[in-house]
């Protein structure tokens, strides 16, 4: 393991604990430290970060355990769904890490990081917001379709690998300034 994996695993370590305190605030926080390893990987020469793909979703446990943690205290459907998708999604990552095959991170789609986001805020702003079954599979399509774009964005279409951090940032900047 090199001193470049130890700093980012600690990044990524640190960047998930808010979330034990604050569910929703927290959940943001741990997905853009999430996010943020291509920022580390050009910043740091400590020796590399080899196996990736690996590498990510070891360190993605962690921010998805204090998920885990928050939502095992919730009732209802919304600990329940959540449990589900986080077997399903350990499912796919144990297959992962026996065949390398990225295919399957799309076949297993994190769908559990999303249902989370989705059921802090909607304690956080809507805690009165009734979940009938009809809006549960209603917000369930909404979220994994979302989450199939942002999986096949990362791992099918690859479209994130294709250049660093600074030059995603420059390509985001010009389309947003495209348009004044």
């Amino acid at each position: 393991m090199t001193l470049e994996q130890i700093v980012i695993g600690l990044i990524r370590i640190t960047g998930s604990l808010p979330v034990l305190r604050w569910a929703f605030a927290g959940a943001l926080i741990a997905i853009v430290v999430d996010l943020s390893d291509l920022f580390w990987m050009e910043l740091f020469d400590l020796g590399g970060l080899h196996g990736y793909q690996t590498f990510d979703k070891w360190a993605d446990l962690v921010y998805m355990l204090t998920f885990l943690w928050v939502a095992s205290k919730w009732d209802g459907p919304d600990r329940k769904i959540a449990i589900a998708l986080f077997a399903f999604r350990m499912i796919g990552f144990t297959a992962f890490e026996i065949t390398q095959m990225r295919p399957i991170l799309l076949a297993f789609p994190n769908v559990f990081e999303f249902w989370f986001v989705f059921v802090a805020i909607r304690r956080h702003y809507w805690p009165n917001y009734p979940m009938t079954h009809e809006r549960i599979v209603k917000w369930f399509f909404a979220v994994l379709i979302l989450k199939l774009g942002q999986e096949w964005m990362l791992h099918g279409g690859q479209y994130f690998e294709s250049f660093t951090f600074f030059e995603a940032v420059d390509a985001v900047w010009d389309f947003v300034t495209f348009w004044n």
